[in-house]
C-alpha cells in the first residue's frame, strides 16, 4: 500500500469516528428521528405484555352534557379492577363504553394495545370483552343449561344437541366451583350468587377474557354477596381480567387489585391495593368531609 492510500484510509476512518461521536440529529420537535419507536420498544420490554383492556383519558358527552371526562384505567389477566362511585358518578356510562353499547367521544380504548371502537356489544364480545348486567338476562323458568346457551344453542340438522349442552354446562360450572345436582332445574331456583356465577361461567365459555360485572352484589344479602365475591376471585385465579363495578367498598376491597374512583364523571384517582386502606377508599368515595359533617349533625347532644 502506497503513502497516498494510507492517507486516504486515515481520512475515511477519521470521518467515521467523527460521525459516530457527533450528537444525533433532532427533528422539528427536538426529538431524535425514530426515538418514538425505540422508546416504545424499551417500554414494552419493561412492562411486558400490554393490558387486555385499557382506556386512556376516555370521555363521553351527550350534546352539552359531560357524562365522563379524562378517565384512565386498565385491566390485565388475573387481575380485578374495581370501579367505585356513588349514584351519578359515571359508572353506567363507563360500563356502556367498555361493553360496546356506546362509543366514546374522546380519548382511546385499547384491546391488547390496539386502539378500538366497538360498534356493538357483539363486537366487544368478539374482542373478548363480556358484560354481566344486574338483571343477568336469564329466564327464571328455563333450566340452567338452556340459560347457559341462551341465544347460542348448539344444533345439528335443525335439532338441538341437548346432551352435549347439558354436559358442557355442568363442566363449565364445575370450573367455577358450582356443583349442581341437576342442570335441568330452573335457574330461578338458584340463589342470587349462583345465578351470577352461571352468567360469569357462560361469558367465559363463549370466549371472554375480560368480564365486566355491573353491581353484582347490590341486591344480595351478606351471605350471597360473599358467594359472588368468591366466584370473582376464582375467575381471577383462572386467568380472567375482571372489572367489578360497585358502590360498596367493603365488597370491592377484599377481591380488588386496583381501585378506580369516579365522582360526577371525573376520576378521583387509580390506586393499587397497597396504596390505599379501606377507610381512605370509603372516605374518598363518599366524601370524607361530608361524612364527618353528617356524623356531627346526627350525634346526640
Amino acid at each position: 500500500m502506497n503513502e497516498n492510500e494510507e492517507v486516504a484510509d486515515e481520512r475515511v476512518l477519521e470521518k467515521a469516528l467523527a460521525r459516530d461521536s457527533a450528537p444525533p440529529e433532532t427533528g422539528a420537535a427536538g426529538t431524535v428521528p425514530g426515538s418514538e419507536l425505540l422508546t416504545d420498544a424499551v417500554d414494552m420490554s419493561i412492562v411486558g405484555e400490554p393490558a387486555i383492556l385499557e382506556v386512556r383519558d376516555i370521555g363521553k358527552t351527550y350534546g352539552s352534557i359531560i357524562a365522563l371526562k379524562g378517565v384512565s384505567a386498565s385491566v390485565s389477566a388475573s387481575e380485578v379492577l374495581c370501579v367505585l362511585g356513588d349514584n351519578g358518578a359515571g359508572k353506567s356510562t363507563f360500563i356502556k363504553i367498555l361493553a360496546g353499547a356506546h362509543d366514546y367521544s374522546s380519548g382511546a380504548l385499547l384491546v391488547d394495545g390496539v386502539k378500538r371502537h366497538f360498534s356493538s356489544p357483539r363486537a366487544a364480545l368478539d374482542a373478548g370483552v363480556a358484560t354481566v348486567y344486574q338483571d343477568l338476562a336469564v329466564v327464571p323458568l328455563m333450566p340452567v343449561w338452556r340459560n347457559f346457551f341462551l341465544g347460542s344453542e348448539l344444533s345439528s340438522a335443525g335439532m338441538l344437541k341437548v346432551r352435549q349442552m347439558k354436559a358442557i354446562t355442568k363442566q363449565e360450572l364445575g370450573k367455577m366451583g358450582i356443583d349442581l345436582r341437576d342442570v335441568d332445574q330452573p335457574i330461578g331456583t338458584l340463589s342470587g350468587g349462583e345465578r351470577q356465577s352461571v352468567a360469569i361461567a357462560r361469558a367465559v365459555y363463549f370466549g371472554a377474557r375480560v368480564v365486566i360485572l355491573d353491581e353484582p352484589t347490590s341486591a344480595l344479602g351478606v351471605k350471597q354477596a360473599g358467594v359472588v365475591l368468591k366466584y370473582i376471585a376464582r375467575a381471577r385465579d383462572n386467568g380472567l381480567g375482571v372489572v367489578f363495578i360497585t358502590h360498596n367498598p367493603h365488597h370491592a376491597y377484599p377481591v380488588g387489585d386496583r381501585f378506580l374512583l369516579l365522582k360526577r364523571g371525573v376520576s378521583l384517582g387509580l390506586y393499587d391495593k397497597s396504596e390505599i386502606a379501606i377507610d381512605e377508599l370509603t372516605g374518598l368515595m363518599a366524601g370524607g368531609a361530608e361524612l364527618e359533617a353528617l356524623a356531627h349533625e346526627l350525634a346526640r347532644a
